[in-house]
């Protein structure tokens, strides 16, 4: 079969299969009384399997050790071959992910894609300095998404803090972001994505937080509480309690509770809460002291009864600190 007619039946080019010659990679068997190449079924079967390595991404060098040398083990090349693919997938991606950002970011003119572009780059900094001054000079330069990114893979605190502050003046958008990060397996970033809710105004930021509330892990738990205590939501209420019997933020949450206390219902469900616990055997000693401090600013009939039964518990420290609450409500 001669060049033009193998090129035309296997799709390669006659050029090509010039090329592959003159690197040794192809030899056709014959040529014909007047010098023209002429290739055999086996010249045609090799032109099929260098064009199916090549599909893979080897190169002509790589193809021709696969195809001459008879030791040749092919994994160790495969396994190098899929590295190469995943960090060009990573860098695609990555820049993929920058160019939907500027064009978020909705650029008037050049200018406005390199600002978004120098304050990608000093949000995604190694300095924790130059995250911090991104966060707080160039809120309105980096887009919403870029913004929950950070502030959820976020480890200085002092950075955390300044990212939540842009994106509470974020505009729209950063609520649903943060939502999902409320479903990442890692603890830590539910806790980071709680507390940048805890930032965020709205019914819908308020939503998320109670979605919070049965979280797995306490921490992240603790976080929504106290956001949705000074939000006035009384579901919060159970995981404001074990937040003082964990001694965890313990006087943010008696301050919570305080204030949720504003109506009857409300506060002797709180007085329960509380002495619920200080009934419990498994209730330690400290915890009792701080359960019994957390009734001072809990009104009704509830929370006074409890405090003078309190007052003669066989626990001096939290009879002493009973009395004097007493005491003080008695003088008010």
């Amino acid at each position: 079969m001669l060049i033009g007619e193998v090129a035309r039946r296997s799709g390669v080019s006659a050029r090509m299969l010039r090329h592959y010659e003159s690197l040794g990679l192809l030899r056709p068997s014959a040529r014909t009384g007047s010098g023209y190449r002429e290739y055999s079924g086996d010249d045609i079967r090799r032109i099929f399997h260098i064009e199916s390595l090549r599909s893979l991404g080897l190169s002509l060098r790589e193809i021709g050790r696969a195809l001459d040398d008879p030791g040749f083990t092919p994994s160790a090349l495969v396994d190098d071959l899929i590295r190469q693919t995943r960090e060009r997938i990573a860098a695609e991606t990555e820049l993929l992910t920058r160019l939907r950002r500027i064009d978020a970011a909705e650029p008037a003119g050049w200018e406005d894609v390199l600002q978004t572009v120098v304050s990608l780059q000093a949000l995604g900094s190694k300095s924790a300095a130059a995250r911090q001054r991104a966060a707080l000079s160039s809120a309105a330069e980096i887009p919403v998404e870029a913004l929950v990114e950070a502030v959820l893979r976020e480890t200085e605190p002092n950075v955390a803090g300044a990212l939540r502050w842009a994106l509470a003046r974020s505009g729209d958008g950063a609520t649903a972001l943060l939502a999902r990060g409320l479903g990442s397996p890692v603890a830590a970033v539910r806790e980071r994505a709680v507390r940048s809710l805890a930032e965020l105004p709205g019914d819908e930021a308020t939503a998320r937080l109670r979605d919070a509330l049965t979280d797995p892990d306490a921490v992240v738990r603790g976080h929504a509480a106290l956001a949705l205590g000074t939000r006035g939501v009384a579901d919060a209420v159970p995981a404001l309690v074990d937040l003082i019997v964990q001694g965890r933020n313990d006087t943010e949450a008696a301050d919570a509770l305080s204030m949720l206390a504003g109506d009857t219902a409300t506060a002797d469900r709180i007085a329960t809460g509380l002495v619920g616990h200080l009934a419990q055997d498994t209730t330690e000693a400290p915890a009792r002291v701080r359960l019994t401090q957390a009734l001072a600013d809990i009104p009704g009939r509830t929370a006074s009864d409890a405090l003078m039964e309190l007052s003669g518990d066989g626990d001096r420290a939290v009879a002493l600190t009973a009395a004097y609450l007493v005491r003080l409500r008695d003088a008010g």
